[in-house]
């Protein structure tokens, strides 16, 4: 799931749960993944013990339609249940959590809770999910390792199910490299990204790539995570200012001073930017394909995708960015059933690739790669398996550690990247200012 406004990567917690979090102190940072158990059985609702009563299930927009029709099977197959699935909407939704987990009392047995909001309410309520450690050890092998570890404490105890990837390539317009005689597959390294978006303006007047320089450290951040890295490393130490920073930040700072990015502000200018096709490519998610196929059907067969280019050669070719899973508050009064429901919906190949196929949510749940799906050539795509792609590309995200601080340092961030590119502000001095500011504001430590 991406997040519906300006951005697909989170920049803020909610007004409520910022409120919790300053009177909290300390962080749990996540864990990396560990060794992984034995591929799991099949997760169809018949190999669950006899199972009774309701539960309701809150997520919002597609995720909610998914749910819902995954209820319906669900129940069939399990009389005497009831699953709500009830569409919260997306705007209200965290403040709904933050005060349901604050209050302990008010929450649904099931929520839909985004990839970089796990850790905050991790850290902030280490007590407010069900520990699903051991319901889930046999299908740790199955799931993306980078999700698994956004959904676990400092520990390794599990809080949320892995639900949908947001893996990163770069979208292209194959009309124009052709124009431009680019191959994309001599688009190796990010250097030989920078080459050919030169020959591209050259040929067709427009830019290389399509970045908010002002308004969002997105493509920063999925830059920083190919690398390994982001905001903290995992003692929870500032890195903005780190090695793998400066690279990033270098190749932004790059591709502007040659004229290469199209610079738009918002969800809103980007998607009309790429309609207009005012630049060559897009670094983003996976859930760019419900996009461009729903909003500009008449560019079919002008686009197609390839992995990210590399900073070195046997360097990661993906990153991350979106995504979300399926957490089990403790004031369930039904956790058997919510966890039966919650591993019908997601640790079952059939039910991720329908929700693929009809939701457009990418599965983080490796068995589902293997469906048919999967491997179907994509008109829009002039043909390409595209889904074959991102479910390679899945595999190798590298995991990152979050804490209850990414979006205290995310803003301060976007406010450096701006003043890098478009200010023109010293790169490295600016990087170390900012790693300054986010020490003042968590009470965290630059790392060495």
């Amino acid at each position: 799931i991406r997040r519906t406004s300006a951005t697909g990567r989170i920049l803020a917690i909610g007004a409520t749960l910022a409120l919790v979090l300053a009177a909290c102190t300390g962080a749990t940072e996540s864990a990396s993944p560990s060794s992984s158990a034995a591929p799991s059985e099949s997760a169809a609702p018949s190999s669950a013990p006899a199972l009774s009563g309701s539960i309701t299930v809150w997520s919002w927009d597609v995720a909610a339609t998914a749910l819902k029709r995954i209820a319906a099977d669900f129940m069939a197959a399990n009389p005497g249940t009831t699953i709500d699935v009830q569409d919260i909407g997306y705007d209200n939704a965290y403040d709904k959590i933050s005060v349901g987990l604050q209050s302990g009392s008010g929450l649904a047995d099931v929520i839909t809770v985004e990839t970089e909001r796990m850790q905050p309410y991790i850290s902030t309520f280490p007590e407010g999910f069900l520990d699903l450690t051991d319901r889930a050890a046999d299908l740790k092998a199955d799931f993306d390792p980078a999700k698994w570890a956004a959904s676990s404490d400092a520990n390794g105890r599990l809080f949320g199910l892995p639900w949908d990837s947001g893996t990163v390539g770069l979208f292209y317009r194959s009309d124009y490299f052709a124009q431009a005689g680019v191959d994309p597959a001599s688009i190796v390294t990010w250097d030989d990204f920078v080459a050919a978006g030169e020959k591209v303006k050259a040929a067709t007047g427009k830019a290389m790539i399509n970045v908010d320089v002002n308004g969002s450290d997105s493509i920063w951040a999925e830059l920083m995570q190919q690398q390994g890295a982001s905001y903290f490393n995992a003692a929870g130490e500032i890195t903005v200012a780190g090695p793998e920073a400066v690279k990033a930040m270098t190749l932004l700072k790059t591709l502007y001073d040659k004229g290469l990015i199209d610079n738009q502000k918002g969800w809103d200018a980007r998607v009309a930017a790429a309609k207009a096709g005012s630049a060559a490519s897009q670094a983003t998610g996976v859930w760019w394909i419900g996009t461009l196929t729903a909003e500009m059907p008449e560019l079919s067969g002008k686009f197609a995708a390839m992995a990210l280019p590399v900073f070195e050669q046997g360097g990661a070719a993906t990153s991350n960015n979106g995504g979300s899973g399926l957490a089990i508050p403790a004031t369930t009064q039904n956790p058997d059933l919510a966890w039966a429901f919650t591993r019908y919906a997601l640790a079952d190949a059939k039910n991720q690739a329908t929700m693929l196929e009809k939701e457009g949510l990418f599965p983080a749940y490796f068995p589902a790669y293997d469906e048919a799906a999967m491997t179907a050539p994509q008109d829009f795509f002039g043909g390409q398996k595209i889904f074959e792609l991102f479910g390679g590309l899945t595999k190798s995200i590298p995991a990152v550690s979050y804490t209850a601080d990414n979006s205290k340092a995310s803003d301060i961030m976007t406010t450096a990247q701006s003043e890098i590119l478009s200010g023109g502000k010293d790169l490295v001095a600016t990087l170390q200012d900012a790693a300054k500011q986010i020490a003042n504001a968590t009470g965290r430590t630059i790392a060495p």
